[in-house]
């Protein structure tokens, strides 16, 4: 067992529109803004009793970390319950039951009025701000967004730790063939170089997020989360320009996901062990004889 190395992700109270530009957007630099959110209301008024008191009614779709197995799609809820009853298990402790992807303007229009999209030189897509959130001890696997949109992820009510890994370090982390994400298998908190050779040549940003930081996550970035208590956060998102993320976007949206489902739906485990197996050899096979960094 051993750690995967990381640096610290850079921290800012304030920034212009021209610094994050330049010095962040442009070259695609993770950074955290603590102060993004103390003009928004939700500064001050977003807990989970609020969340509570506005939406407790809603049945919603909650995730755990037990991989999909056989004919099943790559990503089903584990149950459904009220939104009110979930968030009373975040309150009681640990528990690895997670809510994510949730669309804020269709579930909880009524929060849209506690914050409003920065001026930083991002071009939002307002049409879908998401919410996620996640009980003490729950654990987000390592993955990219399929969608490769720039993220600004902001963080309430409770601390959570997050490790970002750069588009180019995607050859180290055993991402699994027609997903977004590495082998479920691998711990990355405690991850068996025996096992993963390769992970001892990655290098990931870390950073701990706290009541009403920002992240800035680039486009491509892999990222793993681990809730250290009880919180949720909302994502902004702004469609790639460049051409070949947009490329990457409509490949993922079109073809990769659907190639997945399918052949999960006509292959059942044999597809997911033959993906797990091959990728797992294949990365080995490359590295396990050079476990110096590259």
């Amino acid at each position: 067992m051993g750690k995967i190395r990381t640096v610290p992700i850079p921290r800012v109270k304030r920034i212009s529109k021209k610094e994050f530009t330049e010095t962040y957007y442009k070259p695609q630099r993770p950074v955290i803004i603590e102060d993004l959110t103390k003009d928004w209301p939700a500064y001050t008024k977003w807990n989970l009793n609020y969340i509570q008191e506005h939406a407790g009614d809603q049945i919603v779709p909650l995730y755990n970390n037990e991989p999909t197995k056989g004919h099943t799609k790559s990503v089903v809820p584990a149950k459904k319950i009220k939104l009110y009853d979930y968030i009373e298990i975040l309150k009681s402790g640990p528990t690895d039951l997670r809510m994510f992807f949730y669309n804020l303007l269709k579930k909880m229009p009524e929060l849209e009025k506690d914050f409003s999209y920065p001026e930083i030189g991002l071009k939002f897509f307002k049409k879908l701000p998401v919410m996620f959130f996640g009980g003490e001890g729950s654990k987000v696997l390592a993955h990219y967004d399929m969608d490769m949109a720039d993220l600004v992820h902001f963080h309430f009510h409770g601390d959570k730790s997050v490790t970002l890994f750069a588009p180019d370090q995607a050859k180290y982390l055993y991402k699994v063939p027609f997903t977004v994400h590495n082998l479920e298998t691998i711990d990355m908190e405690n991850p068996d170089f025996e096992k993963y050779p390769a992970l001892q040549n990655v290098v990931g940003l870390s950073a701990q997020m706290k009541h009403g930081d920002a992240l800035y996550m680039p486009s491509g970035y892999w990222h793993y989360i681990t809730y250290l208590n009880a919180g949720f956060s909302i994502t902004l998102r702004a469609f790639p320009r460049k051409p070949k993320a947009l490329a990457k976007l409509f490949y993922n949206l079109l073809f990769m996901r659907n190639i997945e489902n399918g052949m999960r739906y006509l292959l059942g485990q044999k597809w997911v062990d033959y993906k797990e197996n091959s990728v797992l050899a294949k990365v080995n096979k490359r590295y396990k004889q050079r476990p110096q960094h590259d």
